[in-house]
């Protein structure tokens, strides 16, 4: 495999590739005749990503899950009681994702993100707009059960959330539903409190993000049910293309 590679690094090399990166467009850009032996090249239009530059392929959910293995001891979650790694789950080629803060007992359990009472209702949520489970991909910052469900601790958050965005990178999804404070402001990396994230539109890795409460949190404040279908309506209108 590591030969197959420098090969293909060469091949690159010989077309005047002058470097690497991890962003998708590569296959694109690779195989295009501007980058055939002899292709005369045309201006590149201000701001846009300049040529000769190698974009390495994207990864599979497949590789992002056996990387972390059904055993992971990188932080010490694994310690601590947890019965199993809850990767997340859904369609691989999802247009739209959820990301939840951690697994809680009931997800501990069956090794699936959201099954709960909060699992139910975010069910009920995506049915709204639409859509069914199997349609969007649901995943977790952490992908093992905090200690009675405490909040993730940094250490924490430091060794799995390289994870969470390598499975962004891989799903490649249009719109991403951070699912609570902690979601959000892992993602966005601010400590904004999600009542000031919460139906704002940001671009986050090639898809528009965007926060909204935590069905847990719906579930001991029904009246914040509208402020969610609010934010669902504009990731309806996002999806259709409407916004």
């Amino acid at each position: 495999m590591s030969r197959e590679l420098a090969d293909h690094l060469r091949y690159y090399e010989q077309l005047g590739v002058s470097g690497v990166s991890r962003d998708a467009a590569w296959r694109a850009r690779a195989d295009s005749p501007a980058t055939q032996p002899g292709a005369v090249s045309e201006p590149e239009p201000a701001g846009s990503t300049p040529r000769g530059v190698l974009c390495m392929p994207t990864e599979s959910l497949t590789d992002v899950k056996r990387e972390i293995g059904p055993d992971c001891s990188r932080c010490k979650l694994h310690g601590l009681g947890r019965r199993q790694v809850v990767f997340g789950v859904g369609n691989p080629r999802a247009s739209l994702m959820f990301v939840g803060e951690a697994p809680g007992e009931e997800e501990d359990k069956q090794g699936e993100p959201f099954v709960g009472r909060a699992g139910q209702l975010l069910t009920k949520i995506i049915e709204a707009i639409g859509l069914n489970r199997e349609q969007v991909y649901i995943a977790n910052v952490i992908k093992c059960r905090p200690p009675a469900n405490r909040n993730p601790e940094p250490d924490e958050v430091a060794a799995c959330e390289p994870f969470l965005f390598r499975q962004i990178d891989a799903i490649s999804p249009r719109v991403i539903v951070p699912l609570g404070k902690f979601a959000a402001q892992c993602l966005l990396k601010t400590s904004d409190p999600i009542t000031r994230l919460r139906g704002r539109v940001f671009e986050y890795r090639g898809a528009s993000l965007i926060p909204t409460f935590h069905p847990a949190y719906l579930l001991r404040n029904p009246s914040a049910k509208r402020d969610v279908w609010d934010d669902m309506k504009k990731v309806r209108a996002l999806l259709q293309g409407d916004a």
